[in-house]
């Protein structure tokens, strides 16, 4: 199952905006700047004791075909302005999607009105001035992709030709989908930061049915990236959606049985969004984590090395700093299983009595180091298990640990795939999951901020009919 190959600023002093030529934004970078030093001088009159400001815009364009026909065409423009302010430690925020002087000043009257009736926080406020963003690279995250609507309807069909051109048994199609997603923020705070820049993320993907009556299957494909040109082609996107989609014709359940199971990189993915969600600020100092008070001590097998590069040029999870102004750097969070450091803001980070470590908004960049083996190699190493392709549910608990999701895929016997596999359940607890880990593929594929390769698990419950 082999995937297709894929064909900022911040200152005290104004940061450089896009060139006009190289935008189709309403506001100019400059004009956005301006308005976050009126908010914020603003506020502080008004009786604000600390205030953080952002503005952001944003646009986009999706079309969406199916069996050849214009099914959507989509237009979506937007921007927004929010305000976060102090009193004290006491803390209020509101938000308007209207920029015009009163509507901006009416909206800081309101935070500060919520501020007045909020109890005090001790760990509420800005982040300490040396934590902040200063000196901010150019990351190459904005690639203008500009495709008119014919060109993006032509795109989509040729995609989803090419999954119907594989097969007849190719019946239906969900239809191909086009995205262009374009846009830019700034921020500031009290304590003199400011920063922005401007972002883009674009998308390609077809989904197709194959079969008929009771014994219909469905997969899909898709290619994202910050340029629309690095897109994977829609010929490749769609032969293999379609090729996923025959390749699951014939399951069958599998009896209850404990085997190895080998996570997809796309679904291997989302073991890597468990961890991070049981090592972030909120769930650790709620105390509804299972992943509490282990900083220094092992939690995945040997095999993993988990590094956060937040500067990666144009990558999907990139970012010069994060939703507090604290500058983003790089750091290992998994050292031989070992966990070096949890995803913590300022104000997770006060809760819990520890540094913060630039995740406000999330983490950046997640590199699960690769092994030596390819996708067939895994298959061989597990030699008789399970292989999921697709997950259902949201079965995790992550007070306890336990994992519990509806799955689909394929049996595997001597390192062959030997017939496709649904309607079963694969259970374990995450603990025991992380820590035997067997193996880690270099089949990676890159889906926003994760980095990562299939990941064989030693042993689950899998649960058939």
């Amino acid at each position: 199952m082999s995937p297709p190959k894929k064909s900022a600023t911040a200152r005290p002093a104004k940061s450089a905006p896009p060139s006009p030529e190289e935008t189709r934004f309403s506001c100019r970078f400059e004009n956005l700047q301006d308005m976050i030093d009126e908010v914020l001088t603003y506020a502080k009159k008004a009786g604000a004791s600390a205030a953080q400001a952002e503005f952001s815009e944003g646009f986009g364009q999706s079309v969406s075909v199916r069996r050849g026909e214009v099914e959507t065409i989509e237009y979506n423009r937007d921007k927004g302005f929010g305000i976060t302010v102090y009193v004290g430690q006491k803390k209020g925020n509101a938000s308007s999607s209207d920029f015009s002087p009163k509507a901006l000043r009416d909206t800081v009257d309101a935070a500060l009105n919520i501020a007045r009736f909020t109890a005090s926080d001790p760990c509420a406020g800005l982040a300490d001035p040396e934590w902040l963003a200063r000196a901010v690279p150019d990351l190459d995250l904005y690639h203008p992709w500009h495709i008119g609507v014919e060109e993006a309807i032509e795109l989509a069909r040729r995609c989803e030709g090419a999954a119907f051109a594989v097969s007849p048994q190719i019946t239906n199609s969900e239809g191909a989908t086009v995205s262009v997603q374009e846009g830019q923020f700034v921020c500031g705070n009290s304590l003199g930061f400011v920063g922005g820049y401007p972002s883009s993320r674009h998308y390609l993907g077809c989904s197709v049915i194959a079969g008929e009556g009771d014994a219909m299957q469905r997969d899909d494909w898709h290619s994202t990236h910050r340029d629309g040109t690095r897109l994977s082609s829609p010929e490749e996107i769609g032969d293999y959606a379609a090729r996923r989609a025959l390749a699951r014709l014939g399951a069958r359940k599998l009896p209850t049985c404990k085997a190895p199971v080998l996570f997809e990189a796309p679904l291997a993915a989302s073991l890597i969004n468990n961890f991070v969600y049981a090592a972030s600020g909120g769930p650790l100092y709620r105390k509804t984590s299972f992943l509490q008070n282990r900083i220094d001590k092992r939690v995945f097998s040997k095999k993993v090395r988990i590094s956060e590069r937040p500067h990666l040029k144009g990558a999907l999870g990139s970012a010069p700093f994060d939703d507090d102004g604290l500058a983003t750097r790089n750091r290992e969070v998994i050292e031989d299983g070992i966990l070096r450091g949890y995803f913590l803001s300022v104000y997770t980070a006060r809760k819990l009595g520890l540094p913060p470590t630039g995740k406000a908004g999330g983490s950046h960049n997640l590199i699960v180091e690769p092994g030596k083996r390819d996708f067939r190699g895994l298959l061989r190493k597990m030699d008789r298990g399970l292989l999921v392709t697709e997950l259902l549910g949201h079965g995790v608990n992550y007070v306890t640990g336990d994992y519990s999701r509806g799955a689909a895929g394929f049996w595997v016997e001597k390192g062959e795939i030997v017939h496709p596999v649904e309607e079963i359940t694969i259970a374990g607890n995450l603990k025991d999951m992380f820590r035997n880990v067997a193996a880690i593929g270099n089949d990676v594929v890159i889906r926003g901020a994760r980095q990562v390769g299939s990941i064989l698990i030693e042993r689950m419950t899998i649960a058939g009919g």
